[in-house]
């Protein structure tokens, strides 16, 4: 009997990173991760078929969307088949025995950095320092033993490298969670979906963005995000990016057809089921 190979996951991070953490959340089964320093990176390992899928964080509840990733989604036409809404809780870190009043560089991804600024304000004579990753900053303080140095990451990164919490959920509100993607490079039905991610341009013309969401409206479908990105060499235009809920298909699909007639260039990123927010 041959053994069932485990789908392998692409994350922005290394292991132990909140993007790990959302990919074993989501798929609730032995995977293997592909380790992406970069966002660029974990698009290409999938597009290479390096990986089965990709998890790709695309907004935070403190430092917003993360709007690089909504281009990403444009120029490589992955699929959307789900999404996980993870409790983010940032402790800060350090060697063992180190104490707080001995830390004089404080190092995270800048997404982190951003979740955590109105502890870090506080902090007198402390330098903010961006890295790739959460996970990769721990790892970095335990290998290279920076005695003046911390790292904002998770409990996972903290267990794994030996490192001391020195202070615990440093996030700026304790009701802090990151929307993750779940990519893939087909698309498949799903017959649970009731939420999909959307994009689209409309003219500059006074109504016609406002013309196309009453739309949604009139069919009963909810508008739960809405993201405009700059159409590069384009000034002054823009795609808008929209994510979309429905309690029945028909409805949605009758929305779908009538929008088709309103805006260009409708591309359905897509279709799956919407996820739960479970703080903790």
């Amino acid at each position: 009997m041959t053994k069932k190979k485990k789908p392998t996951i692409a994350i922005q991070g290394i292991a132990t990173s909140f993007h790990e953490v959302a990919a074993m959340q989501y798929f609730q089964k032995p995977i293997q991760t592909i380790e992406c320093l970069t966002f660029h990176a974990l698009c290409e390992s999938l597009k290479n078929g390096e990986s089965d899928f990709a998890v790709m964080a695309i907004e935070n509840s403190i430092a917003g969307s993360i709007l690089p990733n909504y281009f990403l989604l444009q120029e490589y036409h992955f699929s959307i088949i789900g999404e996980v809404y993870l409790p983010i809780h940032m402790h800060l870190l350090a060697l063992p025995g180190v104490r707080l009043s001995e830390i004089k560089t404080i190092e995270s991804h800048p997404m982190a950095i951003r979740q955590c600024s109105d502890y870090l304000y506080k902090l007198n004579g402390v330098q903010i320092m961006e890295s790739e990753d959460t996970a990769l900053s721990a790892r970095k303080v335990k290998e290279q033993k920076l005695k003046t140095t911390g790292a904002i990451a998770n409990e996972y990164a903290a267990k794994k490298f030996g490192l001391q919490i020195l202070e615990k959920r440093i996030e700026t509100h304790k009701k802090n969670f990151t929307r993750f993607l779940i990519l893939t490079r087909k698309s498949k039905d799903n017959i649970e979906s009731n939420k999909a991610s959307l994009c689209f341009e409309v003219a500059n013309e006074v109504g016609s963005l406002a013309e196309a969401l009453m739309t949604f409206k009139n069919n009963s479908i909810n508008l739960s995000k809405i993201q405009s990105i700059p159409i590069i060499g384009k000034p002054s235009e823009y795609s808008i990016h929209i994510d979309v809920e429905w309690r029945k298909r028909k409805s949605y699909d009758q929305a779908i057809q009538a929008v088709l007639r309103q805006v260009k260039n409708l591309n359905i990123l897509g279709e799956y089921k919407k996820a739960k927010i479970e703080y903790v």
